[in-house]
């Protein structure tokens, strides 16, 4: 059985399938538009956008496609981040094709009743109030937010009260209308159905929506300059993040960069700075390394939270594991072991249908193609040490650092 599958619809969506065995189907429709597609006045409007879509269709009210799925035992769900905007389904095999019809309708045919808008801005308030009162997820967007500043990619997803308070119907079909078109969407699934019949039910309900092209352009951050900042925010813990700009998701230094990342603060426990801030000098619970690439550009993070008296010392910890890397070049022992580690955790997240689905369609997204895992576990142990060595150089280097003590 091929790994995956993928076809064109009529207007211009491509589509993406894995035939595998299970009762459960799983379908999403990834739109390549997020909040830095947003004009300075349309701050919050992509994540609103997707709240509005539950509210009510041309032929359904809100209660109506709420219950649509739940009512089979399947869920509809929906998220948005800064340059992507997901709405995906999860049924029965046998329902699948209700589910597709679902997703088009809410996509192409969604109304954003005002009154139901009115509602909603309430629970996004709500949502903002529960971020604010999470040191550790704000301090998050706060980096990202100097990291970026001036740049589509330097405002919050969700956006300020003051700016939802303004933001109506007409603004979501404006905002729809230019973004959300069919040549910047993917349509990606995992199930026990065969290609063929994939494909005939995405084009009835999706392919016979009408072709739309996009007219903008995304524009990369301009440069800016490091910087070392502490906020007082009156905290149990320090929340400190330490990064610095990173390579795009096209660049071909962003697998060697994955690599190292996840030498240096991944998931596992026997990551550099798990094992030398956490086991040995038990400083703090909560440390890790992240790297999240967007199209033109990226951002490599390390977070930690600790005593208010412990955070100097973590920095100090943290500037040493880094200047290694930097300096001394790993061993083959190392990087074999550091390459089957990383293979080890993508071929695990495969089984993980969901994340795979949603994963494979981003790739399509982005690139146009999507690798067999055989091609990307070929990649990673082609990747050298001297190329390690490179990445931690020109990514680790003059970080910015914001604190919240």
């Amino acid at each position: 059985m091929e790994e995956f599958s993928t076809y064109t619809l009529s207007n211009g969506i491509r589509g993406i399938h894995r035939q595998v065995k299970s009762g459960v189907a799983r379908c999403a429709l990834i739109i390549n538009a997020g909040s830095r597609d947003e004009h300075t006045d349309e701050y919050g409007l992509a994540h609103f956008v997707e709240h509005g879509f539950f509210k009510g269709t041309e032929r359904r009210k809100a209660y109506q496609v709420n219950c649509r799925l739940e009512n089979l035992g399947g869920e509809l769900n929906a998220y948005t981040t800064k340059e992507d905007t997901t709405i995906h389904g999860t049924v029965l095999r046998g329902d699948f094709a209700k589910a597709v019809e679902l997703i088009s309708d809410v996509t192409f045919h969604s109304t954003f009743p005002n009154h139901e808008l009115d509602k909603e801005r309430e629970v996004i308030y709500d949502e903002i109030n529960t971020y604010k009162d999470s040191p550790m997820d704000m301090i998050y967007d706060t980096f990202e937010d100097m990291l970026f500043e001036g740049s589509e990619l330097g405002h919050n997803i969700l956006g300020r009260k003051r700016d939802l308070a303004r933001h109506d119907s007409a603004a979501m079909h404006r905002f729809v209308g230019r973004t959300h078109t069919t040549d910047q969407m993917v349509f990606s699934t995992i199930g026990n159905i065969s290609a063929a019949r994939i494909e005939r039910i995405a084009e009835q309900y999706l392919g016979a929506q009408p072709a739309s092209h996009r007219e903008f352009t995304r524009h990369a951050p301009s440069p800016y300059a490091p910087f070392d900042k502490r906020i007082n925010r009156h905290t149990h813990q320090a929340h400190c993040i330490i990064g610095n700009r990173a390579y795009g998701i096209t660049e071909e230094k962003r697998l060697p960069f994955s690599l190292l990342v996840n030498i240096l603060g991944g998931p596992c426990a026997n990551s550099r700075l798990n094992v030398n801030v956490r086991e040995r000098n038990g400083l703090s619970y909560n440390i890790e390394a992240s790297y999240t690439p967007y199209s033109d550009c990226g951002i490599a993070v390390i977070y930690f939270s600790s005593e208010h008296e412990n955070a100097d010392h973590c920095r100090e910890i943290i500037d040493r594991e880094i200047g290694k890397l930097q300096n001394v070049r790993l061993s083959a022992r190392q990087l074999a072991m550091a390459k089957r580690q990383f293979i080890a955790q993508m071929a695990i997240s495969t089984e993980a249908n969901e994340g795979y689905m949603l994963g494979v369609g981003r790739s399509l997204l982005v690139h146009g193609e999507v690798d067999t895992l055989d091609e990307a576990y070929r990649k990673i142990n082609a990747v050298t040490a001297d190329e390690i060595m490179e990445v931690a150089n020109e990514v680790w280097s003059n970080n910015s650092t914001l604190l919240y003590i």
